[in-house]
């Protein structure tokens, strides 16, 4: 039960020195998710309530369920900048239809994570390399930061994805600026960056809200254009089971697949991180924490949630914070419950500009220019990889850029595992160690040995090339070439076309006089020779462990293995030795 129920591993340990920790987190994390929150919901395209809404049910659920004792479950930027990217084209935000939505695509995006883990399927996150992530993030950053501009100035532009459109738009309406609104966002952005650098424990954002809040009352400025929050609903939501039977159900599902892998990425990249900080107190397990999210976002959906997952900044300040167990999560969820019961007419004069400020410094803070950078100078095929990403997010939108950018990334792989490197080995002198000859002076090179090492799996992508590369070695030996040593360290696995070629080719040079050895094939690849009967017809004196041994089994036993071809290359004419027909 400890491995589906955490809480039963935690909570019967627990131990009074925990709590001051936990209590100081949980209020800590609880006062940053409200303004957080609201500003997340409007990156959403959502009421700010529901960036409430969403800060409490996944919280409990992750408190029971998940592995981690800091990670801080509720909305982020980088989700939300996907839902708006990803509903926005099928209702208008802020409208019932749009809010049905949302709501019906946490519950999608949480049922495909809860299978997911229970299939114990975390491993496709890695699909999502980083510099993919790194590209998205940075152009979907400027694109939902500077859809700001309209809170910040005070002026309604057009919606738009497109960065170019929205500066345009912006520059049209100079005239039209609110000064006051300009004023209150700047001085927001200012404040909030200024107080991290003071202390990074102040809730910059908190304090900001205050302020706004304070001022816009003080002073009135909502009678000189500066556009407030207005009125918030009061209370905790109702259970409501999401809209099935919406027409859209089938478009929001490639939405709900991205959204289920890039949040558990984030959650799980920020959980391993904290853990490393607390060695021996818990153990992260990836599919449970996928597992812990889906249950989350599925449970919350009832209750008026959007897609939520792990945020980086709020679990570095919960374990900051002395946070030691689950039950911060427990205290931080009832901070927020409290403020829909009794607090929420406070925001009521709580300025957009504001909120503006607090999205525009959580967004640009996910711009990173150092790792381009360093792509740049240690391997430009993944700033290539990165620059695709970033522009087609700019271009073509962010679920397009995304989208682009993982087929890039495929294709890289691809093209990567269907021509790798190879080597061909040669004994260093006065020594048993055997290294690549076009890397090391001084080696023993033998005319009649090729010692041969393919640096990828075999499999049907690249079978064509390792046939076309041993060859070439194989011919520049010419006639004194008697036996061919293997080297299998560096690869994982074969598949039937693979080892179908491979067993051609040990054929074709039995006939010419020349031996084929295994050297330092790792288990699984013996047990699919196993299987295959590869060993079997060779025999397992071709098999070695290392190169020298093949070596010198082959100089000091050369008659045994000419009676060894002669056993094994006895074939019949219609099928090969691994009883695969020829192809005609």
């Amino acid at each position: 039960m400890k491995q589906f129920l955490p809480i039963l591993e935690w909570l019967p340990k627990y131990r009074r020195e925990y709590i001051a920790g936990d209590v100081s987190a949980g209020l800590t994390v609880g006062v940053m998710l409200i303004p957080q929150g609201m500003a997340y919901a409007m990156i959403a395209g959502l009421p700010p309530v529901y960036g409430l809404y969403a800060a409490l049910v996944p919280q409990l659920v992750y408190a029971i369920l998940g592995t981690s004792r800091q990670l801080a479950v509720g909305p982020v930027a980088m989700d939300s900048i996907l839902v708006a990217a990803g509903i926005s084209g099928m209702a208008l935000s802020g409208t019932a239809e749009y809010i049905q939505l949302a709501i019906l695509l946490a519950l999608m995006m949480g049922g495909l994570q809860v299978i997911f883990g229970l299939a114990r399927l975390g491993f496709l996150v890695n699909f999502l390399s980083k510099p993919v992530i790194s590209g998205f993030t940075s152009a979907a950053a400027l694109i939902i930061g500077l859809s700001q501009l309209k809170h910040l100035i005070g002026v309604d532009l057009g919606r738009n994805n497109s960065i170019f459109v929205i500066l345009y738009e912006a520059g049209e309406a100079f005239a039209e600026y609110n000064w006051i609104s300009i004023l209150i966002g700047l001085t927001g952005i200012i404040l909030i960056k200024g107080l991290k650098k003071v202390n990074k424990s102040i809730p910059g954002a908190l304090v900001v809200v205050f302020l706004g809040i304070v001022s816009v009352f003080l002073w009135q400025l909502d009678q000189y254009g500066v556009k407030i929050l207005g009125k918030i609903p009061s209370g905790l939501p109702s259970f409501a089971l999401p809209d099935w039977n919406n027409p859209h159900i089938f478009e929001l599902l490639p939405i709900a697949l991205t959204l289920s892998l890039i949040a558990f990425m984030e959650a799980i990249s920020v959980s391993k991180a904290i853990q490393l900080r607390h060695k021996g107190e818990y153990e992260i397990q990836p599919n449970q924490e996928m597992l812990a999210i889906g249950l989350g976002n599925v449970l919350g959906s009832l209750f008026g949630s959007y897609p939520t997952t792990g945020g980086f900044s709020r679990s570095a300040v919960n374990d900051q914070a002395g946070a030691k167990t689950n039950l911060a999560a427990v205290i931080s969820a009832s901070l927020i419950a409290l403020v829909l019961l009794f607090f929420t007419p406070l925001f009521f004069y709580l300025p957009k500009a504001i909120l503006a400020s607090v999205i525009m410094v959580a967004v640009f803070g996910l711009i990173n220019t150092q790792y381009p950078l360093y792509l740049w100078k240690v391997q430009k095929q993944e700033f290539a990889m990165l620059l695709v990403t970033f522009v087609s997010t700019l271009g073509l939108g962010i679920m397009s850029g995304i989208g682009v950018g993982v087929a890039v990334s495929l294709v890289l792989l691809i093209y990567r595992t269907a021509e790798p490197h190879y080597a061909v080995l040669a004994k260093i002198k006065n020594s048993k160690e055997y290294r690549n000859i076009n890397r090391f002076e001084e080696v023993e090179i033998r005319p009649d040995v090729l010692v041969f090492r393919y640096d990828a799996p075999l499999y049907y992508a690249n079978a064509n090339h390792f046939v076309q590369s041993i060859s070439r070695e194989v011919d520049k030996k010419g006639e004194a070439l008697k036996l061919i040593v293997l080297n299998a360290e560096s690869t994982p696995f074969i598949d039937t076309t693979a080892l179908f070629e491979l067993n051609e080719l040990r054929q074709a040079w039995e006939g010419r006089g020349i031996q084929l050895m295994f050297a330092s094939v790792i288990g699984p690849v013996r047990d699919f020779m196993t299987r295959t009967e590869l060993i079997q017809k060779m025999g397992r004196e071709a098999f070695f462990t290392n190169i020298q041994d093949a070596l010198d089994y082959y100089d000091e036993k050369p008659d045994a293995l000419e009676n060894t071809r002669f056993n094994i290359s006895t074939q019949s004419n219609e099928k090969n030795s691994l009883g695969m027909e020829r192809p005609v």
